[in-house]
Order: C-alpha cells, then structure tokens, then sequence
C-alpha cells in the first residue's frame, strides 16, 4: 500500500476514532480498556480473514497477519467481550413494532394514521405484538414503548406518540445504539470499497457547506419528517417480502437501511 493511501488512510481514521473517543471518554471508559478491545477486534477479523481465504486459521497464521505474538494472540482469541444481546433483542422487536403500526393498515385509520389501539382483543396492541415482536409478551412491550414515551395508554387503549422508536433517555440503551448502528454503516463502505461497480450498494450524503445557522431548525424539522416517510416505505415494502415459516427452503437475510443527520455543532468545528 503506498504512502499516499496509507496518509489518507491513517486521516480517515483519526476521523472516525475522534468522535468515538469522545463518546467513550464521556461514558469513563479507560484508555487500556478500548485497547484491549482494539487488539480483540483486530485479532477476530484476522481469524475472518484467514477463514475467507479458504484457509483454516490458525494461532500462527493469525499472529502473521496481524503482528502480534503467538501468546498474545491466544490470550486475545479466548477472550469473552460481554454481549446483552436480550437489549438488541428489545430495541428491534420494538422498532418492528412501531414499524407495524405505521405500515400495517389494521392498526391504521383511513388516511394512514396510527390509530389508537385497545390492548387486547381484534386488531388490537395485542395482536400488534404478537404479530410483530415474536416472543416477547403484550405487558413487555407495552413497558418498553412507555419507558421510552413511545406511547401512551389512557382508558384501555394505547396511543402512538412517536413514529420513530427511539429506546429511553439511559447510557446503556443509547450506547448499545453505538456499537449496532455505526458498525453496520462502516461494514457498508468496507464493502463498497472492495466490491466490484455492480456489487455495491448505496451510499451516498448530501452537505453544503454555507447554510444559514438561523435555517438549521427548519431544517432539521423537515429532514425529520421526510427521513421518517422514507424509511416507513423501506419497512413496508421489506415487511412485503418477509419469509413464509411454513416454506421450509426459504432463507432468512438480515437487512438494514438507514439515514442520519449531522452538522457541524455536534463536535464544535466544521469537517475539514
């Protein structure tokens, strides 16, 4: 790799690890912690690696690609890093969830507002849950979107007050977002760059460098609204083409699309 790419690429990275390291320092987490954790991401994708090669990987091809001792790469591979999967398992069921009830026309009125739903019976929260969050209970649920002021329940029915599920104002809901959300964004660009035209996927931004400070809010406001409407469609047409359980040699993908906002005030000084 030359000197050229690797100067952009070094850059690149200071980019993406100057906002993470203020998220992290924020939260206490220790420089030798996000160390570790570096030397155990770096060690698990060389296993990856190796693995795509065709190759079965092994302590001694991994400690040649990734430069790190026989020992050290051991000690890293049988490592455990932490996982509460049950919170990912609440923050998507959640979002389909919420999803449902803005996309399915049995929880909507005429003109495609989210009605308000009585708790149990026909078409009801009930129904909503079952049919979109998969095992966990109406009342879980129900707590879920409460805590996070996603709802409302008044007289035996619930009201939708977000079309947006978005988990309640804690560190551990919000960080867990840190890992899901930004990790499949630079997976999608690892991928661009090593896929060929026809096999990349979507990617794009729009900026502008010279707006009126005092048009940010109406900004925001209007990219909200439109962002909110197109991912409704994505959810939509992805909820169209789901599996049929009973077709034994259907093959379930996962699949993400999302959008985000950003200026310039979120770190204080404008991107280079």
């Amino acid at each position: 790799m030359g000197n050229a790419t690797q100067k952009i690429l070094r850059h690149a990275v200071y980019r993406l690890l100057r906002p993470l390291s203020r998220v992290l320092m924020q939260h206490g987490m220790a420089w030798g912690s996000f160390m570790e954790l570096a030397r155990k991401a770096w060690v698990d994708e060389a296993y990856r690696q190796v693995a795509a090669r065709g190759k079965r990987p092994t302590i001694s091809s991994v400690s040649a690609l990734t430069g790190l001792t026989r020992k050290e790469t051991k000690r890293i591979r049988d490592e455990v890093i932490d996982d509460d999967g049950e919170r990912d398992l609440r923050y998507n069921r959640a979002i389909r969830v919420v999803s449902g009830w803005t996309g399915d026309d049995r929880f909507r009125h005429h003109d495609g507002s989210p009605a308000e739903l009585p708790i149990e019976g026909e078409d009801s929260f009930a129904t909503l849950v079952k049919d979109y969050s998969g095992d966990i209970p109406t009342v879980a649920m129900l707590a879920i979107l409460e805590t996070s002021n996603t709802v409302t329940v008044a007289d035996g029915r619930v009201r939708l007050l977000e079309r947006a599920y978005i988990p309640a104002d804690t560190p551990a809901e919000h960080l867990a977002l840190l890992g899901a959300d930004s990790g499949e964004f630079v997976a999608t660009i690892g991928h661009n760059f090593a896929s060929p035209r026809d096999a990349r996927v979507f990617q794009r931004k729009v900026s502008n460098p010279n707006v009126n400070a005092a048009s940010i809010p109406a900004f925001r406001h209007f990219s909200n609204a439109q962002s909110q409407a197109l991912l409704e469609r994505y959810h939509h047409w992805l909820t169209e083409h789901e599996i049929d359980p009973a077709d034994p040699d259907a093959v379930a993908r996962y699949v993400a699309i999302g959008v985000y906002y950003y200026d310039d005030s979120f770190d204080g000084e404008s991107p280079p």
